[in-house]
C-alpha cells in the first residue's frame, strides 16, 4: 500500500480581493513537499478579470495567487473548473503528473431552479495512480429554513454530473469522493445566545448534536457513507468582515459550521460506520476495498478576516496499491544543450497516443511553457521517435528546464524528462513564446 497526502481547503471568500499572502492556508509543511496534492474550493469569487493575465485559462486573481503560492514549491495546476463564483483548483507535485490521468471537470447550476450558477457544484475527476478520485466543491442554498432544498440540490448535483470513460461515470462511482464547500448547514433549536455561550465555554459537542448536517447524515439516504471528522474548531460563519467577532449586524446571524469537508469511499459491501460511532473513536479511517482514507487534520484558519467566513482545511492520507506506476511515454534527452543539435528529444511510447511535447521550467500549468514542438506520430511504427527544437524556439537565458510530454487526448502530462541545462546560443536574443 502506498500513501498519498491530500490537503483540501474550502473558503467562501465573500467577493473579497485576495490577501497578499495565503501561504499559511496550506499548512506548516507546504514548503517541504510532503503533501502530494492540494485541492482548493472557493465560493463567492469575484468575477473581475485580472488584467495582468493574458491566458484565458488564468482569468481570476485567486487562481493566479494559488499558482504563485504553490508553484515555487513544485506544485502544478492539474485541473480547474469555475462556475460564476464557485471555483475548484487541483494541484499536484510535478513528479506525479505522468500518473494522473483522465482529468475531467463538471459543473451543475442549481440557483434559480438551475438557471443561475451562483449556487451549485463544480467537480474534477482524476485517476490517481490508477484509482479514480473525485473532488466536489459545492455552494448550497443559505438560511436555516432551506435544509430540504440543500438536500435536493445536492442530490441533483450528484445525478447530473456524469464523466466519460472508465468505470466511474457518476460522482459516487469513484473509489474516493471528497465533498466540500459552503454547504450552508445550520444549528437547529438553540438561539444565538446559547450558541455563543457554548462557543465561549468551548462546549462544542453540545452544538454538534443540533448541527443539521450531522442530523441529516443519520436520516438522508443520499448521505449514506459520507464521513466527517469531529468539529473541534468554532463555527466558521458568520463574522463581521475584518474582525474575529460573530455577526453584530441587525440580522445577527447565528454562528454555524457552514464550511465543511467530507469524504466517502465507494461501497464495497462492507458496513459503513455510523457518524456517532465514528465520532466516539475520533474518526479517521474506514477500509473500503483496496482504498483506505485517514484524516490527520481538520481545522479552521481564524486569522483571515477578508470574508464573513473563515477558511477550513483538512489533511488526508489515501492508502492504496499503485495500479499505474509507469509513464505512458519515456523521454531521453541530453543533459546539456549547448548547441542546436543537442536540442533533440527521443521518446518511446509505452502506449500510443497523439501527443504534444512542451519545454517547461518552473511551470504552473501545462500551458505555462517556454517552447513546444508537435510530435508527429506514425501509429504503424512501433519504434522510438524523435523531435528537435528549432533554434528560434530555444530560450535566450541560461536556465534549467524540464521537458513534459502532454497528451491532448488525456488532458494531462504523461511523461517527464530529467532536468536539462540550456545555455545561451552565440549570445543570441531569442524572444520567448
Amino acid at each position: 500500500m502506498e500513501n498519498n497526502l491530500v490537503y483540501i481547503v474550502t473558503w467562501n471568500v465573500g467577493s473579497a480581493v485576495p490577501p497578499d499572502d495565503i501561504t499559511s492556508l496550506f499548512g506548516p509543511n507546504v514548503s517541504d513537499g510532503s503533501v502530494d496534492m492540494f485541492i482548493i474550493g472557493l465560493q463567492e469569487v469575484n468575477s473581475m478579470i485580472n488584467k495582468r493575465l493574458k491566458d484565458a485559462l488564468f482569468s481570476d486573481q485567486w487562481t493566479d495567487l494559488c499558482m504563485d503560492t504553490l508553484g515555487p514549491f513544485g506544485y502544478v495546476l492539474v485541473a480547474s473548473q469555475r462556475m460564476q463564483g464557485v471555483l475548484l483548483l487541483v494541484f499536484s507535485k510535478f513528479c506525479h503528473l505522468p500518473f494522473l490521468r483522465g482529468v475531467q471537470t463538471e459543473s451543475t447550476r442549481t440557483g434559480l431552479g438551475g438557471y443561475w450558477g451562483n449556487k451549485g457544484g463544480v467537480s474534477a475527476r482524476v485517476t490517481v495512480f490508477g484509482h479514480p478520485v473525485c473532488f466536489l466543491n459545492c455552494h448550497l442554498p443559505a438560511h436555516m429554513r432551506n435544509l430540504e432544498q440543500r438536500m435536493e440540490d445536492f442530490e441533483s448535483i450528484l445525478q447530473q454530473q456524469q464523466f466519460e470513460g472508465g468505470t466511474a461515470t457518476g460522482v459516487l462511482d469513484h473509489d474516493v469522493v471528497f465533498w466540500f464547500g459552503d454547504l450552508n448547514f445550520r444549528i437547529e433549536d438553540y438561539d444565538i445566545h446559547v450558541v455563543k455561550c457554548a462557543i465561549d465555554s468551548n462546549k462544542l459537542p453540545l452544538l454538534w448534536e443540533r448541527d443539521q448536517l450531522n442530523i441529516a447524515k443519520n436520516t438522508e439516504s443520499i448521505l449514506e457513507g459520507f464521513l466527517e471528522g469531529p468539529l473541534k474548531f468554532p463555527p466558521t460563519y458568520k463574522f463581521d468582515v475584518g474582525t474575529h467577532t460573530y455577526d453584530t449586524s441587525a440580522k445577527k446571524r447565528k454562528p454555524a459550521w457552514t464550511d465543511r469537508i467530507l469524504w466517502r469511499l465507494r461501497r464495497t459491501g462492507s458496513p459503513v460506520p455510523t457518524h456517532s460511532a465514528a465520532l466516539q473513536r475520533g474518526l479517521t479511517s474506514w477500509l473500503g476495498g483496496a482504498t483506505k482514507v485517514t484524516q490527520h487534520q481538520y481545522r479552521s484558519h481564524m486569522g483571515y478576516t477578508i470574508s464573513d467566513h473563515k477558511p477550513v482545511s483538512a489533511l488526508f492520507s489515501l492508502h492504496f496499491p499503485f495500479k499505474v506506476d509507469i509513464p505512458l511515454v519515456e523521454l531521453q534527452v541530453n543533459k546539456e544543450w549547448t548547441k542546436v543539435s543537442d536540442a533533440t528529444v527521443r521518446f518511446t511510447y509505452l502506449q500510443l497516443e497523439s501527443l504534444l511535447l512542451s519545454a517547461q521550467v518552473g511551470f504552473r500549468h501545462h500551458k505555462d511553457y517556454q517552447a513546444y514542438v508537435w510530435a508527429k506520430v506514425d501509429f504503424f511504427l512501433f519504434v522510438s521517435l524523435q523531435v528537435t527544437f528549432s533554434e528560434e524556439d530555444l530560450p535566450r537565458d541560461d536556465c534549467e528546464y524540464i521537458l513534459g510530454y502532454y497528451s491532448n487526448n488525456m488532458n494531462s502530462i504523461v511523461g517527464l524528462s530529467s532536468p536539462i541545462q540550456v545555455t545561451n546560443f552565440k549570445g543570441r536574443k531569442i524572444a520567448f513564446l
